[in-house]
């Protein structure tokens, strides 16, 4: 049985045992005209003092629920807070937020204006098939990084803005890593083009690792690679998503 119920008997019963005291008390005053014997009226004292005890420990039992009365309202209103807080969260989720993803069915874009990949046809059964590699990509910026961005470095550019450039540059890096993962052959010519202008895009302090250039924001991506552009770089340097590499006058933007 639940201690709260628990009480709430043991305080009935008690309030039933002080009705009984008092309507037998009540009785014995309703025949004090008639005299009463010595022993009777020490009983009746008796009474009187257990009747007192026992309102007493009813005043401690009535305090004790009053408390915990108290403390199951504070829980009710800590619930309630929490549960406004959940539905909150759960109704305010940032569209820049990392969701599972579905299974792959292969037909996911990886250049612009429609232009697909041309694969040969299927190979023998006992061609090795090719491994997809992992491609990195930047994390979201959370809420105290974007806070710990100078003002004059964020502008007027938004948490969201932020993120959702973010993101576009983790669209034209996975673009362009697809690309360099497949096969030349299997490709069209402008794609070809394309890989090979990744390659030679490369130096040592690249070699293993994963960055785009300018040309890749517009090939692959809605973004303007104007003022506001750079200002977004600066921000993402500074919460250490990118790092710059420059050589052969071309800037290297390296995620880190």
């Amino acid at each position: 049985m639940c201690p709260c119920f628990r009480k709430m008997r043991e305080l009935e019963d008690l309030s039933h045992h002080i009705q009984n005291k008092i309507s037998s008390l009540q009785c014995i005053l309703d025949l004090s005209v008639v005299e009463f014997p010595q022993n009777k009226m020490k009983k009746l004292g008796q009474e009187l003092f257990a009747l007192d005890r026992l309102l007493e420990d009813f005043e401690k039992c009535l305090g004790q629920h009053k408390e915990q009365l108290k403390h199951l309202k504070e829980l009710e209103e800590l619930f309630r807070k929490d549960l406004e807080d959940v539905q909150h969260i759960k109704d305010n989720v940032p569209a820049h937020m990392p969701r599972k993803k579905g299974p792959s069915h292969g037909n996911e874009p990886v250049i612009k204006q429609n232009e697909e990949t041309e694969i040969k046809p299927t190979q023998p059964e006992n061609v090795k098939k090719t491994i997809k590699r992992y491609i990195r990509e930047m994390e979201v910026i959370i809420m105290p990084e974007f806070e710990s961005i100078p003002p004059y470095m964020k502008g007027r550019v938004s948490y969201d803005q932020l993120n959702a450039a973010l993101h576009s540059i983790n669209t034209a890096v996975t673009a362009k890593y697809k690309i360099l993962q497949q096969s030349v052959k299997t490709l069209n010519n402008h794609s070809r083009k394309l890989h090979q202008r990744f390659k030679d895009q490369e130096t040592k302090d690249t070699k293993g690792q994963f960055f785009v250039v300018e040309d890749d924001i517009r090939e692959f991506t809605q973004m303007k690679v104007d003022k506001r552009f750079q200002g977004i770089l600066n921000m993402l340097r500074h919460c250490q998503r990118l790092r710059e590499v420059r050589g052969g006058g071309i800037t290297r933007y390296m995620l880190l």
